[in-house]
């Protein structure tokens, strides 16, 4: 199971699996952000090619006009996930 959310103070919260089938859902949330952004993984338990392919598509959107994504609470496998694509050179990750 899948879910994100906006946090009280403009925070994304993300939980669960990111997948090929959770896209949609994804970017109905990352396509309405218009400044940067942290996105809190700290519940999240896996995210795939497709989840990686939203939060790059929404990082371009966002550094176009200036700001960006920052990720927090990124660990284990996922953050090794990163490491390896690279996207560790693309995201700040705190």
């Amino acid at each position: 199971m899948f879910d994100i959310r906006m946090k009280d103070h403009g925070e994304v919260a993300l939980s669960g699996r990111f997948d090929a089938a959770q896209v949609e859902k994804a970017r109905s949330v990352f396509d309405q952000l218009t400044t940067t952004t942290v996105v809190d993984f700290k519940e999240l338990d896996y995210i795939s090619s497709a989840g990686l392919g939203v939060l790059m598509a929404t990082q371009k959107r966002l550094k176009d006009a200036g700001h960006k994504l920052r990720l927090k609470n990124v660990t284990g496998h996922i953050r090794d996930v990163f490491n390896i694509a690279r996207f560790d050179l693309i995201f700040d990750i705190e």
